[in-house]
């Protein structure tokens, strides 16, 4: 089988942690595009140029989470993302991965729109920009960053008017996504609700 699942949506809002579970669920393979553009990211601030970062992509470079997960190479990640040479040298490599045998869970910007348009599950993930600058703000916190509250939304507002306001691919659901506003839901609600499309989709 070979069924795929696109989960969009802003920062924060929580596809990730729906994207994680509902491919363990299934059995499904998962991939966080947001990692393949930070490790492009990071490797700009290494300084190398941003399309050769892109073209040169292998799996180990995307392979530390935490360290891509720092809040300045989520910038320069926002920002390689709205290059269309980089977005265009990591399509391929996004699309091979969602139609692997067994099925693929993808969450990112553009997964239902330009990258698995005919993935058979189209989700859109969003909440409210306080809702998400509070998640994101406990989450650096957690992880022993120091940061302040207004500094963690100013930079989701950042990424959000870059991510949708970009010319190639900007953020936005699919005409056929299913829009869930995770702002009152629990995880497991939203994690439930995410699994019940799934398995609709399978009949």
């Amino acid at each position: 089988m070979s069924l795929t699942v696109a989960i969009d949506g802003p920062a924060a809002a929580g596809k990730g942690t729906i994207a994680r579970a509902v491919a363990a669920h299934f059995g499904f393979a998962h991939l966080d595009t947001g990692l393949l553009y930070r490790a492009v990211g990071r490797r700009v601030l290494d300084g190398m140029d941003p399309i050769e970062a892109a073209q040169t992509l292998r799996s180990e470079h995307f392979a530390d989470a935490d360290v891509l997960r720092m809040p300045d190479v989520a910038q320069a990640a926002s920002q390689v993302a709205a290059m269309p040479e980089v977005r265009a040298a990591l399509v391929s490599f996004q699309r091979a991965f969602a139609r692997r045998q067994g099925g693929a869970v993808l969450d990112g910007r553009d997964i239902g729109t330009v990258i698995c348009p005919d993935a058979e599950v189209k989700l859109f993930v969003t909440a409210t920009d306080e809702v998400r600058a509070r998640r994101r703000y406990e989450e650096l916190l957690g992880k022993g960053q120091k940061v302040t509250l207004e500094e963690v939304a100013a930079d989701l507002a950042r990424r959000d008017q870059r991510d949708s306001g970009r010319k190639t691919a900007p953020m936005t659901p699919a005409n056929d996504a299913q829009l869930f506003d995770t702002t009152t839901m629990s995880i497991d609600e939203a994690v439930a609700k995410a699994i019940a499309a799934v398995e609709a989709a399978q009949g």
